[in-house]
C-alpha cells in the first residue's frame, strides 16, 4: 500500500534529514523543503514514489546517476548533497534555490528580448558543457528544470533523474520518457541520446524565449512527437539572422549538423551575441507560482498539485512510443488548425512533471455519453378495446383523407427529389468548381486566408530567393486562376530570403566546413591567397570564412574558406647593447632558441653587452630552427691619463682600475711620467700591461 505525502512531513530520514512543508507532488515523486539537522542548513528533499523502492534495478540506477550528478561542480547546476534509501523511501538531497523557474518567467512575460534570451541560454549551456565534459546527458532540457534565483542566478536541476526513471518498471523498450515539447528526433525514433540530444532541447528553449511558445503543438502528445521526426522547426520572426541561424543549426534534425555539444553550441552563442553587440544582461527573478517553491521540478506521473491548469500535451514530460521516420501517423485525426497559446493570457504556471500515458489514453477518444432526458422505461401495455363499427360515410370519409394524405406526400417527394437533382446538378457543374487566387507576392498568413476562402488545402516548403522577400509566396502550383474542385491541394513555395552564410567552428576540418556551406545553397572555394596566420588553429584547418557567417549573400554566391598557416613568423628581435640576461629573456619570449657565443670585444659596446646576433636582428627563421647565438663583450677597463704624475702616483691610478704596470727607464717615486703605451680613455681586458715612461 502505498503512503501518503502528509505521512513523511514531520518526519526524519535515515535520523538525519527532517522534512518539512510539502512543495510539490507528482506521480513519480515528491519534493518538500527540510532541513539537514547534522549541518543546519535548509535543503530540499524530492522522494521518489514507493511503488519504484521495490525495484533493484531502479534503486541501483538511481544511486549511479545521483553520485554522477555529485560529482558536477559548477555554479549553474543544482547540487545534490546526499541520496539513501530509509525504508520504502527513495530520496535526493540538493540545494534549495529560492525563486522561481524559467517557466514564471515566460508566464510572466510571454517571450523575451534578444539580449535576454541569450543571456539565459548561455547560463543554461554553461553547466550543460560541464555535464557533456563529464559524459553526462541530461536529457530533460526545458523551462521547468531552469532555476532562477537572487540576484538572477540561474540553475538547471534534474541531472540524471530521467535515465534512472527510465529504468523502472514502468517503461519498457518501446515506450519513451522525456517532455515531448522538447525531444530531439533521435530520442524519438531510436530512443538514443547524447550530447547533440541537449544540444536540440537547448535550441528548442531558445526558440521559445523568443516567441512565447514551442515550436510543436498539437491535440495529443504522439502529433507532437511526429513533428519532431518530420518537420523542420519553423524560421524565428522579427529577430536578427545570426540569432534565428542559432535555432536552426541545434534544431537540426540530423545530429551530425547540430553543433557538437552544450560546449561548442556555447561558443556561437557568445560569438553571436559579441557580433550584435549585445551585452549580458540581468535576469529578472521572477515571481513564482501560487504554493510553489523555487525547487527543481518534480518528475510526475500528474502535473504537479500547484498547478491551476492542465498541463498541454507539448509541455509535458510523457512516455510514448517511438515514431518511425516517415511514416504516417495511424491513428492521426485529419490535419486540423492548431492555436498556439495567446501570450496575452498566462500559460499554466508551477512545474510540469513527467507523466506516464497509456497509448490507448492518448489516441482513444473518450466514450459519447448520451445527452438530454431518456425515455421511460415501457410500461404494462394496456388492453386494447374492440373497434366500433363505422357507419358508411365516416368509411368514405376517411378514404377521401387518406387519397388527400398520400397525394401531398407524393407532391411532397417529388419537390424534395427536384430540389436534390437541381442542387446535385448545380454543384457538379459550378458549385465544386473554385479558381486558385493569385497568392504571389502575399504573406504567409494572408495566402493562407485567401485559400481558405477559396476552400482549397495547402502544402508548403520554403526557398531562398534573391529577390522576394523572407516570408512572401513566390510561386503555388498549380498557378494563379487555375480551376480546381474545392478541397483540391495548392502547393505554396514561401521565400526565405537570401541564404545566409553558417557558422563554422574555428578549427574544423574543411570537409565539414564545405557541407555546412552547401547545405545553404552556397559554393564553397579554396583561395591560398587569403589563408592567414593563426597562433590558435593548427596549419591547414579552418580558421572563419569571408564573407563573415551570418552575412546574407545571393544564392550560389562563392564563399572562401579560409585555411591557417600556421604561427606568424616572426623575425629575429635586434638586443645589441642589453644585457646578456636581458637578451636571453627578450628572444625566449620571441620564441628563438638563445645560446651564447664565444666572448667578442668591441669598442663600441660596454663590457657585459651584446655585441651582436648571429643571424642577425631582422631575419626570419624557419619554424624547424629558432636558434640564435648571442655574442656578449668581455668586461673591460678604460685606460686612465697618467702623463705628467709621478710614477708612484700613475702605478696606484693603473692597479686601481684593474690594469697592470711596466716602468721603463726610471722606475723612481718620484719620477714624472713622460709617456705611456695604451693612451688614455681606450678600453682595454682587465689585467691589461701599461708599459709608462718614467724621467
Amino acid at each position: 500500500m502505498e503512503r501518503s505525502a502528509t505521512n513523511v512531513i514531520g518526519g526524519l530520514l535515515e535520523q538525519r534529514y527532517r522534512v518539512g512543508a510539502l512543495v510539490a507532488r507528482g506521480g513519480m515523486s515528491t519534493v518538500y523543503r527540510g532541513v539537514d539537522t547534522r549541518l543546519e542548513r535548509t535543503v530540499a528533499i524530492k522522494v521518489m514514489d514507493p511503488r519504484f523502492s521495490a525495484d533493484p534495478q531502479f534503486v541501483a540506477r538511481f544511486e549511479r546517476e545521483a553520485r554522477a550528478a555529485a560529482k558536477l561542480h559548477h555554479p549553474g547546476v543544482v547540487q545534490v548533497h546526499d541520496q539513501g534509501v530509509d525504508e520504502d523511501r527513495v530520496y535526493l538531497v540538493m540545494e534549495l534555490v529560492d525563486g522561481g523557474t524559467l517557466r514564471d518567467l515566460l508566464t510572466a512575460r510571454g517571450k523575451l528580448d534578444v539580449a535576454l534570451a541569450l543571456t539565459v541560454l548561455e547560463k543554461v549551456l554553461s553547466p550543460l558543457a560541464a555535464a557533456h565534459r563529464a559524459d553526462l546527458v541530461h536529457r530533460d532540457v526545458k523551462p521547468e528544470n531552469v532555476l532562477i534565483g537572487p540576484n538572477g542566478t540561474v540553475k538547471v536541476a534534474d541531472f540524471g533523474l530521467v535515465r534512472a526513471v527510465s529504468t523502472a518498471g514502468v517503461t519498457s523498450d518501446t515506450m519513451i520518457l522525456g517532455t515531448v515539447a522538447y525531444l530531439s528526433p533521435e530520442q524519438v525514433t531510436t530512443g538514443t541520446t547524447d550530447a547533440r540530444s541537449d544540444v536540440y532541447s537547448a535550441g528548442v528553449l531558445l526558440y521559445e524565449m523568443l516567441t512565447g511558445a514551442p515550436p510543436y503543438v498539437g491535440d495529443n502528445a504522439i502529433s507532437v512527437a511526429y513533428r519532431h521526426v518530420n518537420d523542420e522547426v519553423p524560421p524565428v520572426p522579427d529577430v536578427p539572422a545570426e540569432v534565428a541561424e542559432l535555432v536552426r543549426r541545434a534544431t537540426r534534425k540530423e545530429p551530425f549538423l547540430r553543433p557538437a555539444d552544450a560546449e561548442s553550441f556555447l561558443s556561437e552563442v557568445e560569438t553571436a551575441r559579441a557580433k550584435l553587440g549585445l551585452a549580458l544582461v540581468d535576469v529578472p527573478v521572477p515571481a513564482p507560482a501560487p504554493q510553489a517553491a523555487a525547487a527543481p521540478a518534480a518528475p510526475a506521473e500528474e502535473a504537479t498539485e500547484h498547478v491551476p491548469a492542465p498541463v498541454g500535451p507539448a509541455e509535458r514530460t510523457v512516455r510514448v512510443e517511438p515514431v518511425r521516420v516517415g511514416a504516417g501517423v495511424p491513428f492521426a485525426e485529419p490535419t486540423v488548425p492548431v492555436h498556439r497559446p495567446n501570450p496575452l493570457v498566462p500559460p499554466p504556471t508551477g512545474p510540469q512533471g513527467t507523466r506516464a500515458i497509456p497509448r490507448a489514453a492518448l489516441i482513444a477518444p473518450p466514450e459519447p455519453q448520451p445527452v438530454g432526458p431518456q425515455p421511460p422505461p415501457p410500461g404494462r401495455p394496456r388492453p386494447k378495446r374492440p373497434p366500433k363499427k363505422k357507419t358508411p360515410e365516416q368509411l368514405y370519409e376517411e378514404m377521401r383523407a387518406r387519397s388527400k394524405r398520400q397525394f401531398i406526400t407524393w407532391i411532397s417527394v417529388v419537390a424534395v427529389v427536384a430540389v436534390i437533382i437541381g442542387v446535385t446538378s448545380w454543384w457538379l457543374v459550378v458549385g465544386r468548381v473554385t479558381t486558385v487566387p493569385d497568392l504571389v507576392g502575399k504573406d504567409e498568413a494572408t495566402a493562407t486566408a485567401l485559400l481558405d476562402e477559396a476552400s482549397l488545402k495547402k502544402t508548403l516548403r520554403t526557398e531562398n530567393s534573391d529577390t522576394v522577400p523572407s516570408g512572401q509566396v513566390i510561386s503555388t502550383d498549380p498557378p494563379a486562376g487555375t480551376e480546381a474542385t474545392r478541397g483540391d491541394l495548392v502547393r505554396l513555395v514561401v521565400s526565405a530570403g537570401k541564404p545566409v552564410v553558417p557558422q563554422v567552428n574555428a578549427g574544423v576540418e574543411v570537409a565539414a566546413a564545405e557541407r555546412e556551406i552547401t547545405s545553404v545553397g552556397l559554393k564553397p572555394q579554396l583561395n591560398p591567397a587569403e589563408d592567414a596566420f593563426s597562433d590558435r588553429v593548427p596549419k591547414g584547418k579552418v580558421v572563419t570564412l569571408k564573407p563573415a557567417p551570418g552575412t546574407p549573400v545571393p544564392i550560389g554566391s562563392a564563399v572562401t574558406i579560409v585555411l591557417s598557416k600556421g604561427p606568424e613568423p616572426k623575425p629575429v628581435p635586434s638586443v645589441i647593447g642589453k644585457s646578456k640576461d636581458e637578451a636571453f629573456a627578450e628572444l625566449s619570449a620571441a620564441g628563438f632558441e638563445p645560446v651564447e657565443g664565444t666572448p667578442e670585444p668591441s669598442d663600441k659596446v660596454e663590457g657585459g653587452k651584446v655585441v651582436r646576433t648571429d643571424p642577425p636582428a631582422g631575419t626570419n627563421l624557419p619554424p624547424t630552427n629558432r636558434r640564435v647565438t648571442v655574442f656578449v663583450a668581455p668586461e673591460g677597463v678604460t685606460v686612465p691619463h697618467v702623463e705628467g704624475k709621478t710614477v708612484k702616483e700613475a702605478k696606484k691610478i693603473l692597479e686601481e682600475a684593474g690594469l697592470k704596470v711596466d716602468v721603463q727607464f726610471n722606475n723612481r717615486d718620484r719620477a714624472r711620467v713622460v709617456n705611456q703605451s695604451v693612451r688614455a680613455g681606450e678600453r682595454v681586458p682587465k689585467d691589461t700591461k701599461i708599459t709608462i715612461i718614467g724621467v
